[in-house]
């Protein structure tokens, strides 16, 4: 497995049930970012306030300036084939993303798993923290999908560096 793995977060248009994804963003092995807004799909029609407070993300916005969901399903297909793709909420974003292939007919060709099967006890025993200085030191004002995704990644990858010392 290449190190550090890649890291995909997805951010949507609320929680449970109805919920879909608006943007998919995730940083590769070697540090590239790919991020994109979704269109919602006709047939998309759960909004929730809350999250769109959290994402900054309208869903005039999306209809506006995102993607068709066969564009987005594609390219993950295309730069992710293969791999192993690391998320750190893989409860909402395994049926989030599972929803985005869905209704264009498609299957992943690569496989999502949680982060924190990475992580070795002394490692979990840091996480929150390590994450909480990566934020932090990265001063990053917006909660979207790519910057979430290179968060993740590099607190991973100190957090590595924290346990073993």
């Amino acid at each position: 497995m290449p190190w550090p793995p890649a890291i995909l977060d997805l951010e949507a248009s609320g929680f449970g049930r109805g919920s879909y994804p608006i943007e998919l963003g995730f940083v590769a092995p070697d540090g590239s970012c790919f991020c994109t807004l979704i269109r919602p799909d006709p047939d998309w029609l759960h909004w929730d306030e809350r999250a769109e407070a959290l994402h900054g993300i309208s869903r005039e916005l999306l209809l506006q300036h995102g993607r068709p969901a066969a564009w987005v399903a594609r390219e993950a297909n295309e730069r992710l084939a293969g791999q192993t793709v690391y998320c750190d909420a893989w409860a909402h974003d395994y049926p989030w993303l599972a929803r985005l292939f869905d209704v264009v007919d498609l299957v992943p060709s690569f496989r999502l798993a949680d982060l924190r099967s990475l992580l070795s006890e002394a490692e979990t025993a840091c996480w929150q923290r390590v994450l909480d200085e990566v934020r932090a030191e990265l001063q990053i004002s917006r909660h979207r999908a790519s910057s979430d995704a290179r968060v993740l990644q590099l607190a991973l990858l100190r957090v590595r560096q924290v346990a073993a010392h």
